[in-house]
């Protein structure tokens, strides 16, 4: 036999009505509106923007994306996205994020999107940047990072961005565009945050991502321009940097010459070296380390915004 609950519905002098609602009726009511609102979040969660909804002023030589692309590994990408995950608390920070891929193809997952709970947890509106492969067009990546900051500066309001706390992140590949963007970019982000990432194009560079960003005979001009440890200037913003010292892809020494070059400016700089892990971490939990680097980052993050309290919530959980 099924138990009711009477729910009031109307009292006058004296005399109610009830409506007798059965106990599973409730369970079956709620578990729907449980149901509705998981499949509103995932509606919305992330909001896909094209980076040039009018068409990007450099064409990259591909006019669609690499059939054998997944939503974890985007490979020859003709057209930039921009994926938004908006903060529900935020704290007006944002960060638009660059997978790594060797400048072929980009690890969307675990150097990308696989990162927003953690950041949004933390009040950070973060952004992974689906950019579009150079094949032999050098200014293509960056073209479509400063687009991206554009891009969040124009939904500032709507997400509650300020605009002076828009900062870069990158993976591998995606480091030496999150570093360019903080050297040369034209509107220079307020912060880069680099993991294992590959920054000068000379003798110690990773050499796929510089055949396939600069050709395979690049001049000696080229090399210069787009080796990042050459290009740090006053007004290159503040860095974290994590790698791992047994790295046999892209050599440690990247990281420590461009450590190195912004000591010389005197722009500040916290970097950490685990020693061991090798190439490619980026969030996955099977890196010894990630408790590690994802708490120095926190702390490091709230040294920039001091309005921000740390809060128990927003640490990796299963690292």
């Amino acid at each position: 036999m099924l138990n009711y609950i009477q729910a009031l519905l109307y009292c006058k002098d004296g005399a109610c009505i009830f409506l007798n609602i059965t106990q599973m009726r409730i369970q079956l009511l709620l578990l729907i509106s449980l149901f509705s609102l998981s499949l509103s979040a995932q509606v919305e969660r992330p909001v896909t923007l094209p980076v040039w909804p009018e068409g990007a002023p450099e064409s990259n030589g591909y006019t669609n994306d690499d059939p054998k692309s997944t939503k974890e590994r985007a490979v020859k990408v003709a057209k930039a996205e921009l994926l938004v995950y908006p903060a529900q608390n935020p704290n007006g920070m944002a960060i638009i994020c660059c997978p790594g891929g060797g400048y072929a193809h980009l690890a969307m997952a675990h150097e990308g999107y696989d990162m927003a709970d953690w950041m949004n947890a933390q009040g950070i509106t973060f952004a992974v940047l689906k950019y579009r492969m150079p094949n032999g067009h050098k200014n293509i990546p960056l073209s479509d990072a400063e687009q991206a900051m554009q891009i969040i500066k124009q939904h500032a309001k709507e997400w509650n961005v300020n605009t002076q706390k828009i900062g870069i992140m990158g993976s591998s590949a995606g480091g030496h565009l999150a570093a360019t963007t903080a050297n040369m970019a034209a509107e220079r982000p307020a912060f880069q945050i680099l993991l294992y990432p590959v920054i000068s194009m000379g003798d110690d560079t990773h050499k796929g991502s510089r055949e396939r960003l600069l050709g395979k005979e690049p001049s000696e001009s080229d090399i210069q321009a787009y080796s990042m440890e050459l290009q740090v200037n006053k007004e290159t913003p503040r860095a974290f940097i994590a790698l791992s010292g047994d790295d046999r892809t892209v050599p440690p020494s990247n990281s420590l010459k461009y450590a190195q070059a912004l000591i010389r400016e005197k722009i500040p700089v916290s970097i950490h070296i685990y020693p061991i892990g090798g190439h490619g971490w980026g969030f996955r939990d099977s890196f010894p380390y990630k408790r590690q680097w994802t708490e120095e980052l926190e702390k490091w993050r709230y040294r920039q915004d001091r309005s921000a309290t740390p809060s128990p919530s927003s640490s990796v959980l299963g690292a």
